[in-house]
């Protein structure tokens, strides 16, 4: 079996399950009903009533075209961003920050307190611990560090819920027979067979099926690009260092592969 980053965009897409981050922004977006009630479960809150962002109002993926991937949601007094991570890219918790600070200027109109900002909760649902803890939830919220017990109780949360360690360790059976459906697609209860049946549906959209393979090619022709480029650049640091130990333009350009007008424009650099 291929591994996923050798699939093509076509294979990736007939692979896909809910943990696909493209299907589910799109079933969670599309079936609001079970977006709330997934919602609920992992917050263990009730919602009387929600209401989806409008598609495309916030932009929070500007790489992707207008394709965002989280789903902005409010209700009566609370507001939440959920999102699908499959990897850990090493900025969650600024993303986290950034998304809450969008979300308040959404939210509170010109003229209106401060104390009518809603609650604001981030949720991230990640296929990897990112904190390499071990728990199967992280919450925070701002608390006092002198004597780790007074709250700023500015109401703002971010939770992180790490798949594979909820799907063997959650104590709620509900949240673990999610987490287990989205990390192995095997459905537990009723639930998890509308989100099964959902995922079939999705996949067989073929207006989101062209606009996943556009969002797959831009983001791999994004990921060579910068790969060529930090091959250039180590090329470029390699050539600097040759040009100190005092090698021939000739010899740089065999050893680094640039080309000699690169190497000449270097060589000109280093002695000015």
């Amino acid at each position: 079996m291929k591994n996923e980053k050798n699939l093509s965009p076509e294979e990736k897409w007939e692979q896909a399950t809910l943990a696909n981050n493209f299907i589910f922004y799109k079933v969670m977006r599309h079936h609001p009903d079970e977006c709330r009630q997934l919602i609920e479960m992992l917050l263990d809150i009730n919602i009387k009533k929600m209401e989806l962002h409008e598609e495309d109002y916030i932009d929070l993926d500007h790489d992707a075209k207008g394709i965002r991937l989280d789903v902005f949601i409010r209700d009566e007094s609370r507001i939440y961003d959920i999102e699908l991570q499959v990897a850990d890219t090493g900025e969650l918790s600024e993303r986290a920050r950034y998304y809450q600070g969008l979300m308040d200027l959404d939210t509170l109109k010109s003229g209106q307190h401060y104390k009518e900002l809603k609650d604001s909760h981030v949720i991230f649902i990640c296929m990897e611990d990112v904190f390499k803890q071990g728990l199967p939830i992280y919450t925070f919220e701002n608390i006092c560090r002198e004597d780790n017990r007074t709250k700023l109780c500015d109401r703002t949360y971010k939770h992180f819920f790490i798949a594979p360690t909820c799907a063997k360790i959650a104590e709620n059976k509900e949240i673990k027979t999610f987490f287990d459906f989205l990390v192995t697609n095997g459905a537990g209860n009723s639930f998890t067979s509308n989100l099964k049946t959902y995922v079939d549906h999705a996949k067989h959209n073929m207006q989101w099926r062209f606009q996943y393979m556009t969002y797959e090619r831009i983001q791999a022709y994004a990921y060579d690009k910068g790969k060529k480029e930090g091959l250039t650049q180590k090329a470029v640091e390699t050539a600097e260092n040759l040009l100190k130990m005092g090698l021939s333009a000739e010899q740089i350009v065999e050893a680094t592969k640039l080309t000699l007008e690169q190497v000449q424009s270097l060589k000109n650099d280093f002695i000015q």
